[in-house]
């Protein structure tokens, strides 16, 4: 193996730990579950560091653990739904990497950075919404159950993707050597 990918493995497993760290550190909302977390940004980081495939292996280390440290979990799909789907899907943000590498302008850079943030969080946003409708529509009482989870889950979803978008955008602002992995 590669020293080059020895260490995209090891920035993976950090970051998947630091990610539910984050996790662990919520704004929380709602008694039923959702909350405001940075858990996406480590997820992010990777994604546009090392590619697609390193963001939605990262995704699923942390959508797996949040299972295994306190996830509810009602049925195994909806468990697959809510866990390992939901934040693995916050990887695709790296389809975005090929364009933040070709391009030098900083502005296009944030910009692209931003587009891939929000795309990961919104697929992230369908799962939990997804999930919502099908396993959690008695708490939606006499509402009707698709706009009950959509405003629901985007309550803390929203937030959470504008908030993730803002400082990773600003991180790499800082500093764009972050961008690049290690190289000899």
């Amino acid at each position: 193996m590669n020293n080059r990918k020895l260490l995209m493995m090891v920035e993976v497993a950090i970051f998947a730990a630091i990610g539910i760290i984050l996790d662990k550190l919520t704004f929380s909302l709602w008694p039923q579950g959702g909350s405001i977390s940075l858990v996406m940004v480590p997820i992010i980081i990777i994604a546009f560091r090392w590619g697609t495939i390193a963001g939605l292996v990262t995704g699923l280390l942390i959508g797996t653990m949040n299972a295994m440290f306190g996830g509810f979990i009602l049925t195994p799909l909806q468990g697959f739904i809510d866990y390992f789907f939901a934040f693995t899907v916050v990887g695709l943000a790296g389809l975005m990497r090929p364009l933040v590498m070709n391009t030098k302008s900083k502005a296009e850079i944030g910009l692209y950075i931003t587009i891939g943030t929000i795309v990961g969080g919104l697929l992230r946003y369908v799962a939990h919404a997804t999930a919502g409708y099908v396993f959690f529509s008695e708490y939606a009482g006499d509402q009707n159950v698709l706009i009950y989870t959509i405003v629901y889950n985007g309550s803390y979803m929203v937030p959470a993707i504008i908030l993730t978008a803002a400082i990773v955008s600003l991180l790499f602002a800082k500093a764009p050597k972050l961008l690049k992995p290690y190289q000899r």
